[in-house]
């Protein structure tokens, strides 16, 4: 899918050099914009599968692993829906100001998102201390990880 979105985005990129750069164009490099932000999200959360489920078979039980499995989920949740609210800010700016809500929405989501995030990351901290042989283990898989 992210392969997908790939070719989309350099379609629309494609679209925009072989046409007058003008206001037009702008809309379609933003468009384009969004499109490859989903796609590094795809390739992102492929990643973060295939690097905890498959290469170190973890199984999502202890608190340090959801942790850190949700954080690098987080990020990249937050960062593709925080470009898809500059994108949403940009097209409503050209578009009208009835869109202005909905790219308001987003940037508010992902404040929302980042708090939520904050609160869970400091609570699973205290979860954490009770556990610090599975701190442990992540770091030595860490560094089996890197030798491979």
């Amino acid at each position: 899918m992210a392969l997908l979105l790939l070719f989309i985005a350099a379609k629309g990129t494609w679209e925009v050099l072989s046409t007058d750069l003008n206001e037009h164009a702008a809309q379609l490099v933003i468009e384009s914009m969004g499109v490859l932000a989903a796609a590094v999200v795809a390739l992102q959360i492929a990643q973060t599968i295939t690097e905890e489920e498959v290469i170190r078979t973890a199984h999502i039980s202890a608190p340090t692993r959801v942790r850190r499995f949700l954080s690098r989920f987080m990020v990249v949740i937050v960062v593709a829906l925080a470009i898809e609210g500059l994108v949403a800010t940009f097209r409503a700016s050209h578009e009208g100001a009835t869109l202005l809500l909905h790219a308001a929405a987003m940037v508010t989501a992902v404040g929302v998102l980042m708090g939520g995030w904050g609160l869970f990351i400091r609570l699973n901290r205290y979860a954490e201390e009770l556990e610090p042989e599975a701190m442990e283990d992540a770091k030595q898989e860490d560094e089996k990880l890197k030798e491979d």
